[in-house]
């Protein structure tokens, strides 16, 4: 069973991949979503498909080794766009397998569940304490979250916060709205150097707040660490990291409690499954990136019901308004007393909308023959 072709479907933030062998069979995949889509497409047909094109891919354990030889191959390059543009591969060839044992992804994992338990993950620094903590109260009983995360600092914000005072604003006035019942998570997207960052991570503790997110710019893991190992509360990281190397050291030097790969940043589930195994040796927690409503989500739903090492709640965005991810895929998701159910068909278990690929710009490369 030999890849023949590769089409992509991209948005601006979106790029659907198809991958069709030579009995006909196909598999849908996706590159990393949010922007610049189109260059990972550009990058998939013009130096990741060479690897690709003509690859047996009859057997799951073909999959990841696949996606090794082109992260090996493209060494030269190392980094986000090539890891997106194999993740595109790799999610498409899990889909593919799904379809030809009419297995869910989970099931072909040997994962037994049926829905994940999610957080409620706000993506907003524009919100005002006051109105994050009222939508984060109104969420909470209208959907039944049990846990949430919001934004602190400032994207690589250099100890600059959004505005002012407002981390120490925010944090206090959220745990008020949400209740002492309800775990609180927070995300510095690399605010803060060491000291700060220690500074703000006591404030947390005294708010009861139990996870801190990349409290450091995320290359510099031995400030990381630092914080870490000044701090009572679980520090977690790695949602940017595209390199298995970097994920090592990052769980030998203990520089987090826990490991968040992102399926599409890393090259796909192949390679998240390899970080997630790495903290499991390590007696680690694995809890993904998984930041839209795009198919990063319904990778991650599959992944997490199916690892030993998963931690109790996935992220799941709050903010619905995006509309980029509207009429995506069918079934769509839902949160349902703070639970969401990992999609029941065969491969990822749901389906492409016509209209959606109908609407995007269509590329494809072939095997020559």
């Amino acid at each position: 069973m030999k890849i023949v072709s590769i089409e992509t479907f991209t948005t601006k933030q979106i790029s659907i991949v198809r991958i069709r062998t030579d009995d006909g069979r196909e598999g849908y995949g996706q590159t990393a979503p949010y922007i610049h889509a189109n260059i990972a497409a550009l990058v998939l047909h013009q130096q990741i498909s060479p690897y690709v094109l003509g690859a047996d891919v009859s057997r799951i354990e073909d999959i990841g080794p696949l996606a090794e030889k082109c992260i090996e191959g493209e060494h030269k390059f190392p980094g986000s766009y090539i890891a997106r543009a194999v993740g595109g591969i790799d999610t498409a060839l899990w889909d593919l397998h799904g379809k030809i044992q009419n297995k869910s992804v989970c099931e072909l994992l040997g994962g037994k569940k049926t829905a994940v338990e999610v957080y409620g993950s706000s993506m907003s620094r524009t919100i005002t304490p006051e109105e994050e903590a009222e939508r984060l109260k109104r969420l909470k009983e209208s959907h039944g979250f049990k846990a949430f995360k919001i934004r602190v600092g400032n994207n690589f914000g250099h100890d600059v916060d959004a505005w002012p005072g407002r981390t120490e604003a925010i944090v206090p006035a959220v745990r008020q709205a949400i209740g002492k019942d309800t775990l609180l998570y927070v995300d510095a997207n690399s605010a803060f150097s060491p000291e700060r960052a220690i500074e703000v991570g006591h404030m947390l503790e005294q708010n009861g707040v139990c996870h801190y997110e990349e409290p450091c710019p995320y290359p510099e893991l031995e400030w990381t660490q630092q914080v870490n190992q000044a701090l009572s509360l679980s520090v977690t990281g790695g949602e940017q990291d595209t390199d298995l190397a970097q994920f090592k050291r990052m769980i030998a030097m203990r520089a987090v409690d826990i490991v968040q790969p992102d399926v599409c940043y890393i090259g796909g589930l192949s390679r998240a499954l390899k970080v997630a195994k790495l903290a499991e040796e390590a007696g680690m927690t694995c809890t993904p990136h998984s930041s839209n409503l795009s198919m990063v989500t319904v990778f991650t739903l599959h992944m997490l019901g199916a690892i030993p090492n998963a931690g109790r709640f996935m992220e799941y965005t709050i903010e619905w308004n995006n509309s980029w991810t509207d009429g995506l895929f069918s079934p769509p998701l839902e949160v349902i007393d703070g639970w969401v159910e990992i999609p029941k068909g065969p491969g990822w278990g749901v389906t492409i909308s016509k209209d959606w690929l109908d609407k995007a710009m269509y590329q494809i490369t072939r095997l020559e023959l």
